[in-house]
């Protein structure tokens, strides 16, 4: 899968979780944290991000929701409990996406959940911890990539090799030259 993600917080309370969701996006990829209305403090989430995300990714911290800045073309993915969230392992995950958590003992707020292009959540039979959320949703995320091979149809059995990447046809651009470069009429 070609594209890119990020993973941010909302609302947040406990650095440690802050921590360990930065340490695991670091970990699965991520092209960038953020926090909506929470602060990062990096002496008490680096307790849990050992591999200290924010001097190796790019941390935007937005003070609410109305301040949430993302790149073009990118799909704001709430994660959360909600009847008409869509259950994970039927979720396609968009080429270039943000996801967001909500904080602790709570749910996303309305308006965030309004800016979301999608909502899924984890079909459990009660909420899990947010830290562990987050990482189940990269790892969906991963899985979902197309980049290893089948499982085997019965355990233990042979592991199938990725399948190879398809190049697709040449792409010729064209140089622009000092003449067509000045050719534009006014």
């Amino acid at each position: 899968m070609r594209g890119y993600f990020g993973i941010g917080v909302d609302g947040i309370s406990k650095q440690m979780n802050i921590g360990s969701v930065f340490r695991t996006a670091h970990a699965f990829g991520a092209s960038f944290v953020f926090t909506v209305g929470a602060v990062y403090e990096a002496d008490q989430g680096n307790l849990a991000d050992t591999s200290d995300t924010p001097r190796n990714l790019p941390l935007y911290e937005f003070d609410s929701v109305e301040d949430l800045r993302l790149p073009t073309d990118c799909d704001l993915v709430g994660i959360e409990l909600m009847d008409d969230a869509v259950d994970l392992p039927s979720f396609r995950h968009p080429r270039c996406a943000a996801y967001v958590l909500g904080p602790e003992r709570g749910a996303l707020s309305p308006e965030l959940v309004a800016r979301c292009a999608h909502v899924v959540k984890i079909p459990t039979k009660f909420s899990i911890n947010l830290a562990l959320a987050g990482a189940l949703v990269m790892y969906d995320r991963l899985l979902s990539s197309g980049r290893f091979g089948a499982r085997p149809i019965a355990a233990g059995g042979p592991v199938e090799a990725p399948p190879l990447h398809q190049f697709g046809p040449p792409v010729i651009r064209r140089l622009k030259t000092k003449e067509t470069r000045g050719s534009k009429k006014a």
